[in-house]
């Protein structure tokens, strides 16, 4: 027996691009983590009109905005990803939490 594997959000998401990729559908990871400059010792500005909570994939099928949160099982969403999620159903978007590949497959 050896050390159980600590399940990382990034696994499940590098999992979920690869599924996505496989199956050819037209999405994009989403990254909006502020890029921080060692040289200055701070994190860089987000550009003007950036979001706060987007997802980190959005896919587009059949013309629809779908947002896919992914959490660990433990995730919980951030008031930031809230907001965005009350607003993109407000606009018509759909919006969905996922912790494995397989309920990623469920919603598509």
């Amino acid at each position: 027996m050896g050390i159980p594997h600590k399940e990382l959000e990034k696994d499940i998401q590098f999992a979920c691009c690869e599924y996505l990729t496989l199956k050819r559908y037209f999405f994009w990871r989403q990254n909006t983590t502020p890029v921080f400059r060692q040289d200055r010792n701070r994190f860089i500005a987000m550009p003007k009109f950036s979001m706060r909570g987007v997802p980190d994939i959005i896919v587009i099928l059949n013309g629809k905005f779908i947002g896919i949160e992914v959490k660990t099982q433990k995730g919980v969403q951030s008031d930031n990803q809230k907001e965005f999620q009350r607003c993109l159903e407000l606009a018509g978007g759909e919006y969905y939490i996922v912790k494995s590949v397989s309920e990623l497959q469920e919603i598509l």
